[in-house]
This record gives structure tokens, C-alpha cells and sequence, in this order.
């Protein structure tokens, strides 16, 4: 067990590493490999579990009866998956989640997590902060889908960004391709978006980092 992702994990971060193993001593759980594209959790299945990621990315996939698919969030080592589903009053999993490459992932279930927060209130004060959290950044994805144009889905989402981290500096994730996939736009609507917002002097577009230059530019394609 690396205890050292463990201790920056959106669950553990706080507590120390030797504390961290004597829980988990006396904790019930597993770890879990999972191959490339294999499915962790399947849409509507019973949330059992919840999962912390060690190594590895996964993400999560809404699909819709017409044959579309939306890519909710991606997430890597030291966070979350499957909180919110586990207590939830349904107590069912909204989507699938899916291993982007191989991956390792330490499980959990709902009465021993619950275990833990009374064993350490850091830990419980971890998880309440996920939870928000995680509420916080579903209100934003809404706001992205609602907006029609494919320059202010782009605009949003970099301005989104930019608040986040503080920085002029943005990776877009994995690839074009991906980041399409994300904003359920087309790959070369997006690339034709980006490319105009280079040329109005907004952004600077460098393979997968993008400089933003000018923040008031981006929030003025909002108000288009």
C-alpha cells in the first residue's frame, strides 16, 4: 500500500501516514485492479462501495438512449469515486465509471468509510469538503451544457479553469478529442472556435496548453 497517496488523497490528506495505517489495520477493505476501458461501476447498479484511486485515471460516462454520451468527470489518484451514489437515498450509481488506463483502486464500503469519520473527525471534515465539492462542480457542468454556442461552452469552461487554479495556464485534458467529448461538441467545431479566439488575441493555443491572455475577452463571448 502507497501511503503516501493515500495521505494526499481527497479522504486521507491530514492524516499522518503512520495514524493512516493503524485506521486501515482495523478497517475492512480491498484493493482492486482494473484493465483499460474495463467498467468499475455500471449505471443504475447498487452503490456498495466507495473507492479511492491509487494509481491510474478513470472517468465517468452518462449515456442516453439515443446513442449519445456525455463524459461527466475524470478523476485520478487520491480522489473519489462513488460518495455521493453511496449516500444517496437511491443508493445507485447515475453513470458508469471506466478506467482511462489501468488502474488501482483501494474500495470501501459505507458502513466502514463511516467507521473511519468516527475514528478521525479530518476524515469526516475530508468528506463533507468532497461532497460540496463535488455539488459545486456539477452546478458549473450544468452551466457549461446550458450554454448553445460552442465558443461560449470553450470560453466557460476556460474562465472556469483560470478561477479554479488561479493561473493564466490551462491543460486541456488528454486531448482535443477528449476535451470535445467533455463539452458534447464536435472536435473540429472546437479546434475552429479556438483557433478564432487565438486570433482575436483572447487566448494562445500551444497543442495542449492554452494562455489565456485576456480573462475580460473570454467573459465578454458569454455575453454574445
Amino acid at each position: 500500500m502507497d501511503y503516501s497517496i493515500l495521505e494526499k488523497s481527497t479522504l486521507f490528506q491530514g492524516v499522518e501516514a503512520n495514524v493512516l495505517r493503524g485506521y486501515l489495520e482495523e478497517t475492512p477493505h480491498h484493493i482492486q485492479c482494473y484493465d483499460k476501458e474495463e467498467t468499475i461501476f455500471h449505471l443504475m447498479d447498487p452503490a456498495l462501495r466507495i473507492a479511492v484511486i491509487l494509481e491510474g485515471r478513470v472517468e465517468a460516462q452518462k449515456s442516453f438512449p439515443n446513442g449519445s454520451q456525455v463524459n461527466v468527470s475524470v478523476r485520478g489518484p487520491g480522489e473519489m469515486i462513488g460518495p455521493a451514489a453511496v449516500f444517496s437515498k437511491s443508493q445507485r450509481y447515475p453513470c458508469d465509471i471506466v478506467a482511462l488506463e489501468p488502474a488501482t483502486l483501494m474500495m470501501l464500503r459505507k458502513e466502514d468509510l463511516l467507521s473511519l469519520m468516527q475514528k478521525d473527525v479530518k476524515i469526516l471534515q475530508n468528506f463533507t469538503t468532497e461532497i460540496a465539492s463535488a455539488t459545486y462542480m456539477l452546478q458549473q457542468r450544468l452551466e457549461l451544457l446550458s450554454y448553445s454556442g460552442i465558443a461560449q461552452k470553450a470560453a466557460f469552461w476556460l474562465l472556469m479553469q483560470v478561477r479554479q487554479t488561479g493561473k493564466s495556464l490551462v491543460q486541456i485534458p488528454d486531448s482535443m478529442s477528449r476535451w470535445a467529448m467533455i463539452m458534447n461538441v464536435s472536435r473540429p467545431s472546437l479546434h475552429r472556435e479556438m483557433k478564432k479566439l487565438e486570433e482575436e488575441g483572447i487566448i494562445r493555443y500551444e497543442g495542449k496548453n492554452i494562455y489565456v491572455l485576456d480573462p475580460d475577452g473570454l467573459q465578454a463571448v458569454l455575453s454574445e
